[in-house]
């Protein structure tokens, strides 16, 4: 056989469509297309988007199932920005398959991604959400009676250097170079001021003084990292029983968890009745940060069942200041937290809110914020959410959730079909231990040997 050698070639004018290469896809999104076709997700997403465009004017748009699944794709592949998902999906032919545009056309650019964001509202994109665990529904795999709260930080599209007074409209340089002056400084330097900053006392900038001029609905907190950044705070609702996050809301990030709770709870309970489904939310699962007398009291009223650790409070409550609903409120919420079942459902709340956070912010590459504007990132944020459970709803019904997943599962298979043709001795315990990862959970290992021998 001899060298190939590379050499500079000058393209056809004209190449026929059964000429262009074909990808034999990936078998993770293959599967992915196929529980949406099943769904029949385009027809009813179609149907769904019509009023938002011209009937006749204009040329056509890129199809909203397409900008799904370049959406979801985004999760899929860790990818946050809308410039990254559009260059992954033009540089994969598998991901092109999986969009399921024309092989001579060009998959969308970030520009057509991000005009039809800004076209379709925002309870389109809730409906979307809604949709995913109405596919949840049709499996058997959505519950919703019982679920855990929690929340987590998300870094907004904008700098700390952005902020300005809310009273004068200074910028921070601005504002310390007034103060450095007020201290006797003479015309300070860059270096002057910074040295200043970092020194001088009760040094703090509040959401009440200051705000950010890109993003106005950002608020300054701290992250979980420890560092300060313009965020906001997103919500999980989570399914006990299934790992589902049956609601997913995005707050400012100044709002306190006890404040937020029966909102995000609610949000949850509307998303399972357009899914379709009859059960009322009956037990809420959250951690000491979501304890308040208000609160508890409020969900109780609202005939959920809390099971919210009360953090310490060494002096106890004052009772005198408290209705009587309100004491009976928190002393029952307390018998349920120190109960059998509340341990055993605190320790489930510890684990599956903490995962889904895991999965959608920071495999799922949703830990900042490519997009300014609380509606513009909640629509974003529901979309990753709902990729995350498709990705359970992959995991129960073919055995993997994640694209990385199948390209393993695939290699495992094949290592179990050649051992077991060759006959090597020995290897029949290992390779139903391989059949039993690789293969859809709820199918006997022993039961499939032969087929996959064969």
């Amino acid at each position: 056989m001899s060298l190939g050698r590379r050499q500079p070639q000058q393209h056809d004018l004209w190449i026929a469509t059964a000429d262009l290469p074909r990808s034999p896809g990936h078998p993770f999104y293959q599967k992915l297309n196929r529980l949406l076709a099943e769904a029949d997700f385009d027809t009813w997403l179609e149907d769904l988007c019509a009023p938002y465009y011209h009937a006749v004017m204009g040329r056509p748009s890129i199809p909203p199932g397409v900008y799904f699944r370049m959406i979801l794709v985004g999760y899929f592949e860790g990818i946050g920005s809308q410039r990254g998902i559009a260059w992954r999906c033009s540089d994969s032919r598998s991901l092109a398959e999986f969009l399921g545009g024309p092989l001579n056309d060009a998959t969308p650019d970030h520009s057509s991604l991000s005009r039809t964001h800004g076209r379709l509202p925002l309870d389109v994109h809730e409906q979307m959400f809604a949709f995913v665990l109405q596919i949840a529904k049709a499996k058997k795999l959505l519950d919703g009676k019982t679920v855990a709260v929690d929340a987590t930080t998300l870094e907004a599209n904008a700098a700390m250097k952005s902020i300005e007074r809310k009273d004068t409209g200074e910028d921070y340089k601005e504002y310390l170079r007034r103060l450095a002056q007020d201290a006797g400084l003479d015309d300070p330097t860059d270096e002057d001021l910074r040295h200043f900053d970092k020194n001088r006392p009760d040094k703090k900038v509040s959401n009440a003084e200051w705000q950010s001029k890109t993003d106005a609905d950002s608020r300054i907190a701290k992250m979980k990292d420890g560092t300060t950044h313009l965020a906001y705070k997103a919500e999980h609702v989570v399914d006990l029983k299934s790992d589902l996050v049956v609601g997913a809301t995005v707050h400012p990030a100044d709002h306190a968890d006890m404040d937020t709770l029966c909102d995000s709870v609610l949000a949850a309970q509307q998303h399972l009745q357009a899914a379709g489904s009859a059960v009322a939310i009956q037990d809420v699962v959250t951690d000491k940060g979501y304890h308040k007398v208000a609160t508890v009291e409020l969900c109780g009223a609202l005939g959920m069942r809390t099971y919210i650790a009360e953090p310490e409070r060494p002096h106890g409550y004052d009772w005198e200041e408290h209705t009587t609903a309100q004491r009976q409120a928190v002393e029952g919420n307390r018998r349920r937290v120190h109960g059998a079942r509340g341990k055993k459902l605190q320790r489930l709340r510890s684990e599956l809110p903490e995962r889904s956070f895991a999965h959608v912010c920071e495999t799922g590459g949703g830990r900042r914020a490519w997009l300014r504007g609380l509606v513009k990132v909640t629509k974003r944020y529901l979309v990753q959410v709902a990729a995350r459970n498709l990705g359970v709803i992959m995991r129960k019904v073919f055995g993997i959730g994640t694209p990385r997943g199948m390209q393993g599962q695939e290699g495992v298979v094949e290592a179990v079909r050649h051992a077991l043709r060759m006959g090597w001795s020995g290897l029949h315990d290992m390779a139903a231990r391989l059949v039993a990862i690789a293969l859809p959970r709820g199918n006997p290992p022993a039961a499939q040997l032969d087929a996959f021998a064969a």
